[in-house]
């Protein structure tokens, strides 16, 4: 009985071991995310492993883009007590999709709308699991968090002054959703930006699906030719500043 422990001890010891090396491979060469970079006007705050976009709706509200990977949301607080507001300053959370370490701090902003695509609204709500290699492996539970506002591909939204084109990109989940608030591209976890300044596809150990992930990129770069785009901000990685055009490089390379 002790042998057949111990050789279960090991077994799991050496998965564990095994996840872990992948995850840490998967997000070696990215570039790392700057606490309180600026993007024309909205601000990145670093959660741990993810980044939240913070973007000023007035100069009493805020909206977010996704709420991070910490439940008690330490990061985003700290970030709306330095504008001298308070949790319910927070009017909008974006989300890009449905992965707990995106949507941890929700439950700290009662005031804020939901927004999520359509398509996503089951697996934001714990309703479904994503069929990524890794997430597959973990049963659906409620998350306690409503969709106040579903949206669609193609969708804009007006928050203060700013305008925010709704974009799906499904791959990395089936409902991701890009954000393009005026000049800043928001793409959530559908892609990364490597260490060189490129855009590399999501991690696919996390993923749905990188060909359909890879075809999301390629047709949002040809949505995205004629209109302005400034920075490119990604939840695992630093923000480019290049424009359009490492996107255009990717999809290029991806055709």
């Amino acid at each position: 009985m002790k042998r057949a422990l111990k050789i279960i001890g090991v077994l799991v010891a050496s998965l564990f071991i095994a996840v872990v090396a992948v995850v840490v491979a998967t997000f070696m060469g990215r570039q790392a995310i700057v606490d309180g970079a600026d993007a024309n006007g909205l601000r990145l705050v670093k959660d741990g492993i993810v980044s939240v976009g913070v973007i000023p709706v007035s100069e009493k509200e805020v909206a977010l883009v996704d709420a991070g990977n910490d439940k008690h949301g330490a990061a985003i607080l700290t970030e709306v007590a330095r504008r001298h507001l308070w949790p319910g300053a927070v009017t909008t959370i974006l989300i890009t999709h449905g992965h707990p370490d995106h949507m941890a701090a929700v439950a700290m902003f009662p005031n804020a709308q939901v927004v999520a695509l359509k398509e996503e609204v089951p697996l934001v709500e714990g309703r479904a699991t994503s069929r990524g290699p890794l997430p597959r492996m973990f049963p659906a539970s409620l998350t306690g968090i409503t969709v106040t506002k579903p949206v669609n591909d193609g969708d804009t939204l007006l928050l203060g002054p700013h305008q925010v084109r709704v974009f799906a990109v499904p791959g990395h989940t089936q409902g991701s959703a890009a954000y393009l608030v005026d000049d800043v591209l928001f793409l959530g976890d559908t892609a990364d930006a490597a260490s060189r300044g490129t855009i590399v596809g999501s991690p696919w150990i996390f993923s749905d699906s990188q060909s359909q992930n890879r075809s999301a990129l390629v047709a949002l770069d040809e949505r995205l030719q004629h209109v302005p785009v400034k920075f490119v901000v990604f939840s695992h990685s630093g923000l480019l500043t290049t424009g359009l055009a490492p996107l255009d490089a990717f999809a290029k390379a991806s055709r």
